[in-house]
C-alpha cells in the first residue's frame, strides 16, 4: 500500500539518518579518547539501545515504532562494523545509499506502476459491514418469528470461531474490524490526495467512528442471535403476538442500515433528514404491543392466589378508572382483567432441549446438563409443577428479552446515523440526485392538455 510505504519510507529514512550521524558523532569523539575508546563504544551502544527500546513504548510514539526499530539497528551496525573495519563514516553512507536505492524501487512501484491505497480499503471494509449487519439482523428477525430449531448449534458459535451460519458471520465481521480499521487508519493518514478523496487531511477518522458505531449495533445483533441459540424459548403462540411488530421493526432497521451502506460506499449524503421515522414508528408500535400484552411477558399464574397481587390489581383498576373518569372515556377491560381470562397453554420444550442430542461431546468439548437439570420435558409426561412454572416464567421472559433487544437496536441506530452525517459533512459528500417527479395525470395528461388547447375537448 502506498500509504504504508510511505509511512515505513519516511519512518526508515529518518530513523537511518538520525542512528548514521549519532553514531558518527559517538566514534569521532571516542577515537579522541585514545585507550577509551572502545569503552566507549559499548557504553553508548548499551546506553543508546536502552533508551530507545524505552522511549517506543509510550503510546504517542506507536506512528513511529518502525523508525525507533531501523534507528537501533543501524546504529548498532554502523558502530560494531565500523569499530571492526575502522571506517565508520564508509559504512554509515553505504548504509545511507542502500536505505536510500530501497526506498526509491519502493516508491517507484507501489505509487508509479501499482497503487494500492489503504483509504480506499478503509472505505470498502466500513460500507460493506453494512450489509452484513443488516443481514444477520434481518435473519435473526425471521428466523426467531418461524420458530427455526437447531438441530445442532456448532461449537465454532459457542466459542466465537468462524463458522458457515450466514446470521453469525455478518456480524462477526463487523465486530472483529477494530483492529483492521484502525491499522488501516494508521496508513491513511500518510496518503497524499488521490481518486475521490481529493481534500487535504481527509477525515479517515470519521470513518473509523462510523465503523465503531456500526460495532456497538452488531453488538446487539449478536445478543439477538444469542436468544435463537438459548435452550429457553419462548413459546410459539407467544411470538405470534408480536410478529408483525417484531417483523417491522426488524426490515425497517435493515432497511435503513443498507441505506447507510449504500451512502457510505457512494459517497452520498442522506436524502431525508428523517431517515429514522419509520424505525421509530415501528419501535413505538412494538413497545405498544408490549404495554397492552404485557402479561404474556411473565408467568401469571401465580397472580391469582397472591395477596399482593390482588392489591396490584385493585391499585391498577382505581388507577384507570380516576384517568379515565378525568378523561371521560369508557372503561375498557384492565390488563389484569385480561391477565384472568388468558389460559397460558404448556409449551413443549422438548425439540429445543435435544440440540445436543445427537452426540455426547461437541468438537472434543463435553456436553453440559441442560437446565434444569432435574426436569425431563417431554410432550407426553406431565410436567412437575415448580420446575415446569420455572422454565415457563424463564420461557415467557425470553421473548420480553428478544422485543427489548430490538428497541434497543433502534436506540443505537441513532448514534450510527450520527457519525454518518458527521462523516459526510467533514469529507464533502456529495448531494443526492433527486428522482424526477412523475408527471400527474389527474387532469388527463399531456394529451388532454392539447386537445384543450386546440379546441377538441372542453
Amino acid at each position: 500500500m502506498e500509504s504504508a510505504t510511505l509511512s515505513r519510507g519516511f519512518n526508515r529514512g529518518l530513523g537511518t539518518l538520525t542512528a548514521g550521524g549519532l553514531a558518527l558523532a559517538i566514534a569521532e569523539s571516542a577515537k579522541n579518547l585514545g585507550e577509551m575508546e572502545e569503552v566507549i563504544i559499548v557504553v553508548s551502544t548499551f546506553t543508546v539501545g536502552f533508551c530507545t527500546t524505552l522511549a517506543k513504548q509510550h503510546p504517542k510514539m506507536k506512528p513511529y515504532e518502525y523508525g525507533f526499530r531501523v534507528f537501533l539497528l543501524t546504529f548498532g551496525y554502523v558502530m560494531v562494523s565500523g569499530y571492526s573495519t575502522g571506517k565508520f563514516t564508509d559504512t554509515a553512507v553505504n548504509r545511507f545509499v542502500f536505505i536510500a536505492l530501497g526506498a526509491a524501487v519502493s516508491l517507484g512501484i507501489n505509487i508509479g506502476i501499482y497503487p494500492i491505497w489503504a483509504g480506499e480499503d478503509l472505505h470498502n471494509l466500513v460500507a460493506k459491514n453494512f450489509a452484513g449487519v443488516a443481514n444477520s439482523l434481518e435473519g435473526c428477525v425471521d428466523e426467531y418469528l418461524k420458530c427455526m430449531e437447531y438441530e445442532r448449534i456448532s461449537s465454532r458459535i459457542l466459542l466465537y470461531q468462524p463458522s458457515d451460519d450466514p446470521l453469525y458471520s455478518g456480524y462477526r465481521a463487523a465486530v472483529e474490524a477494530s483492529a483492521q480499521e484502525q491499522t488501516l487508519l494508521d496508513d491513511a493518514i500518510w496518503e497524499p490526495p488521490h481518486g475521490p478523496y481529493k481534500m487535504m487531511s481527509y477525515p479517515w477518522k470519521s470513518f473509523t467512528k462510523v465503523g465503531g458505531a456500526l460495532r456497538h449495533c452488531s453488538f446487539t445483533a449478536m445478543a439477538l442471535h444469542g436468544c435463537i441459540l438459548s435452550e429457553i424459548q419462548a413459546p410459539p403462540e407467544s411470538r405470534k403476538v408480536f410478529s408483525s411488530e417484531i417483523h417491522k421493526v426488524g426490515r425497517e432497521c435493515a432497511k435503513v442500515l443498507r441505506e447507510l451502506g449504500n451512502n457510505v460506499k457512494t459517497m452520498t449524503k442522506l436524502s431525508s433528514s428523517d431517515i429514522l421515522f419509520e424505525v421509530h414508528l415501528a419501535a413505538e408500535e412494538l413497545q405498544k404491543k408490549i404495554d397492552e400484552r404485557s402479561y404474556l411477558l411473565v408467568n401469571t399464574e401465580a397472580w391469582h392466589t397472591s395477596k399482593r397481587a390482588e392489591g396490584i390489581k385493585d391499585a391498577m383498576n382505581a388507577t384507570l378508572i380516576t384517568g379515565r373518569e378525568n378523561k371521560n372515556e369508557a372503561l375498557e377491560p384492565t390488563i389484569a382483567d385480561q391477565t384472568l381470562a388468558y389460559h397460558y397453554k404448556t409449551f413443549a420444550a422438548s425439540s429445543f432441549r435435544s440440540r445436543y442430542d445427537s452426540s455426547s461431546t461437541i468438537d472434543g468439548y463435553k456436553k453440559l446438563p441442560h437446565w434444569p437439570a432435574r426436569t425431563t420435558f417431554h410432550p407426553n409426561l406431565p410436567l412437575e409443577d415448580m420446575e415446569s412454572k420455572t422454565y415457563q416464567s424463564a420461557s415467557a421472559l425470553s421473548l420480553a428479552t428478544f422485543s427489548s433487544l430490538l428497541i434497543e437496536f433502534v436506540a443505537r441506530l441513532q448514534n450510527v446515523v450520527y457519525a454518518f452525517e458527521e462523516l459526510s459533512d467533514k469529507a464533502n459528500f456529495k448531494e443526492p440526485v433527486e428522482e424526477p417527479v412523475a408527471v400527474s395525470k389527474g387532469d388527463g395528461g399531456f394529451v388532454a392538455k392539447m386537445c384543450k388547447l386546440v379546441g377538441l375537448r372542453s
